[in-house]
């Protein structure tokens, strides 16, 4: 889409990877396994439920869930970056924007080897 993604928004998916992050994000709606926003998000790493955070590199301003990526580090979950909110939006199935979200773990999933997939391919990232 060609906006300027802030430098701050690090590790920032490429398109294909940004492809299967927002599908998987779209099934995790629909299995219930998502929270959406940044205080929610916070909420699931805080109780230690997440699987991973994806956030919207286009947030403005971007520091309101730049405490995200530090928190997740500490709770070792694997964070990801999205070039566009309304993308996000989008695959978590409502019509706003939203700057993050977070899959939240289920033993009982039918996601748990996409998940593990995808997190391991976010992990590579960040190396």
């Amino acid at each position: 889409t060609g906006e300027i993604v802030n430098p701050k928004a690090y590790p920032l998916a490429d398109s294909q990877l940004s492809i299967t992050i927002l599908d998987l994000v779209q099934q995790a709606a629909n299995y219930k396994q998502l929270k959406k926003g940044a205080n929610e998000a916070t909420k699931t790493l805080n109780r230690g439920i997440s699987e991973f955070v994806v956030m919207a590199a286009d947030a403005e301003p971007l520091e309101i869930l730049l405490h995200l990526p530090l928190l997740a580090e500490d709770k070792n979950v694997p964070y990801v970056f999205v070039p566009s909110k309304q993308a996000l939006g989008r695959a978590c199935g409502v019509t706003r924007p939203v700057i993050a979200a977070s899959v939240t773990s289920n033993e009982a999933s039918q996601l748990k080897s996409q998940i593990q997939q995808l997190k391991d391919a976010i992990e590579k990232l960040l190396i």
